[in-house]
C-alpha cells in the first residue's frame, strides 16, 4: 500500500433542515472539502457515497451518489455508493483509502450525506429496522432481553412515544454492563453532561446547550438507563474527505495540512458470546489498528468514538484499550475523558449533541480529527494533538455492531 492523507475536509452543521434536499447538504460537503484543499473538482479521480436511509425514506434506491453530486462538476468520474448502516461514510473513508493506497487512483472523495428528518417521525424511526437481520428480528430480540436479565428497571423508566430499535439495543448493552461491572446510570450522565458542554464550542453541532449531570439523570426516560440527552438525535447533514498521496498534497500546497492515515481497519461483528467482551469486533479491530499503526492507546491524543449514546462511549473507550473493561464509567465521573482530561473523547459534542445522520456521521468524526491534529479547532482545540482515533460503528448483528471502522490519522506537525 502507498501512503495515504487526506488533504481536505467538509462539513455541513448538522441538524434539522426541512428546507434543504439531500443533494444540497452533499454538493455543500463536498465542495467544502474541495476549497479546503485548493483542488478543482476535476483532481477527484473517484467519488465513495455514503447513505443508508435514501431509499428507504425518499424511494431513491439507486444511484444516490450520482443523483446526490450532480451538477457538482465531477462528470464522468466513477461513484462507488455504499451502505453500511451508521458505519457507512467511515466505510467510504476506508474504501477511498484502499483506492488510494493501491494505486488505482492517486486522489478520491469520500462524501457521506443523510437526509432523516421527515413530517412523520415514525417513518424516520423505521428506517432503523433495515440494519438487523430481520429474519432474525425475533431471536435477535429475545437474545437482547437476556443481556439485561437481574437489572432491575424502575417503573416508569421507559418511553411511550417512537424512538429508534437501537435505543432498545444500547439498553441491552447497558444493563449487561451494569451486570458485569457494576457501571451506573450516574456514569452515563457524566458522559452525556461531557458531551453536551463540548458541543457549546461547536458551530457545526446540532444541539448546544449544556446539561449538568442531575439535568440529564432528570429528563425524559427512553429507554432505562437512558434518558433523552444520552441519546442521539435524528439528523440531516453530510460531510465529505478528500483522500490523496502525499505527492499530491505537497502539489496542492497542503502538506503542512494534510492527516496522514495511519491505520483504517474496517470488520464486521460476529455471533459471540455476551460475556466475551474481549471476542468484541470493535476490540478486534482496535488491535489491527494498533498493529497497522504501529502505535498504541498511550501514543493518542483524541479520539471521536460511536456515541449513539452515552453509554457507546463508555464501552468503546474500553474495548478501544484506553480503559479496562469495567473502568470506563468511572473514568468518566472522574473527568478523565473530558477537555483537559487524560485523553479527551468526543470534542465535538460527539452524536449525542452534535448530531447523527448516520451516512455522513463518521466524516463528521473524521472532519473533528482532522480540525484537531491541524490546531483549526477553536476553543475545543486538544493541546498540540498530533494522534487522533475515529471509531464509527453501525448495525447490528448477534450482540455486537454489524460494521466497526477505526481510523487512525497523524497531523503534519506544527
Amino acid at each position: 500500500m502507498r501512503a495515504t492523507c487526506i488533504v481536505g475536509v467538509g462539513m455541513t452543521r448538522f441538524g434539522r433542515f426541512p428546507e434543504r434536499s439531500l443533494a444540497d447538504l452533499a454538493a455543500e460537503a463536498a465542495r467544502g472539502a474541495l476549497a479546503d484543499a485548493g483542488a478543482a473538482p476535476a483532481l477527484a479521480q473517484a467519488i465513495v457515497f455514503a447513505n443508508a436511509t435514501q431509499g428507504a425514506l425518499e424511494g431513491q434506491h439507486g444511484i444516490r451518489g450520482q443523483a446526490a453530486l450532480d451538477g457538482c462538476g465531477f462528470g464522468a468520474a466513477p461513484v462507488i455508493n455504499v451502505e453500511n448502516a451508521c458505519a457507512s461514510a467511515t466505510t467510504a473513508l476506508h474504501l477511498a483509502h484502499v483506492l488510494v493506497g493501491s494505486g488505482a487512483y492517486d486522489c478520491v472523495l469520500a462524501a457521506g450525506a443523510e437526509k432523516m428528518v421527515m413530517p412523520d417521525p415514525a417513518k424516520s424511526m423505521a428506517a432503523f429496522e433495515g440494519s438487523w437481520d430481520l429474519s432474525r428480528r425475533d431471536a435477535t430480540i429475545a437474545g437482547l432481553l437476556a443481556m439485561g436479565a437481574g437489572v432491575r428497571v424502575p417503573p416508569g423508566a421507559e418511553a411511550e412515544g417512537p424512538h429508534s430499535v437501537f435505543m432498545d439495543v444500547y439498553a441491552a448493552f447497558c444493563r449487561h454492563h451494569m451486570a458485569l461491572f457494576g457501571t451506573t446510570q450516574r456514569q452515563m450522565a457524566a458522559v452525556s453532561a461531557k458531551n453536551h458542554q463540548h458541543s457549546v464550542e461547536n458551530p457545526r453541532a446540532q444541539y448546544r446547550r449544556a446539561f449538568t449531570v442531575e439535568e440529564v439523570m432528570a429528563a425524559r426516560p427512553i429507554v432505562w438507563p437512558l434518558t433523552l440527552p444520552m441519546c442521539s438525535p435524528i439528523s440531516d447533514g453530510a460531510a465529505a474527505a478528500l483522500v490523496s498521496t502525499p505527492e499530491v498534497a505537497e502539489r496542492l500546497g497542503q502538506s503542512g495540512r494534510a492527516a496522514r492515515i495511519r491505520a483504517s481497519v474496517l470488520m464486521s461483528g460476529d455471533h459471540r458470546d455476551p460475556d466475551r467482551l474481549e471476542d468484541h469486533v470493535a476490540r478486534k479491530a482496535a488491535r489491527r489498528a494498533w498493529d497497522a499503526a504501529g502505535l498504541g492507546p498511550e501514543d493518542v491524543d483524541v479520539v471521536e468514538c460511536h456515541d449513539a449514546t452515552a453509554f457507546g462511549e463508555i464501552l468503546q473507550s474500553e474495548m478501544l484499550g484506553f480503559f479496562g473493561l469495567g473502568e470506563g464509567g468511572p473514568a468518566a465521573e472522574r473527568g478523565d475523558t473530558r477537555l483537559g482530561g487524560r485523553i479527551p473523547f468526543n470534542p465535538s459534542g460527539g452524536l449525542e449533541s452534535k448530531g447523527h445522520p448516520i451516512g455522513a456521521t463518521g466524516l463528521g468524526q473524521v472532519f473533528e480529527i482532522v480540525a484537531q491534529l491541524r490546531g483549526e479547532a477553536g476553543p475545543r482545540q486538544i493541546g498540540d494533538a498530533r494522534i487522533g482515533l475515529i471509531e464509527n460503528g453501525g448495525g447490528l448483528r448477534g450482540v455486537e455492531e454489524a460494521a466497526v471502522a477505526i481510523t487512525i490519522l497523524e497531523g503534519a506537525g506544527r
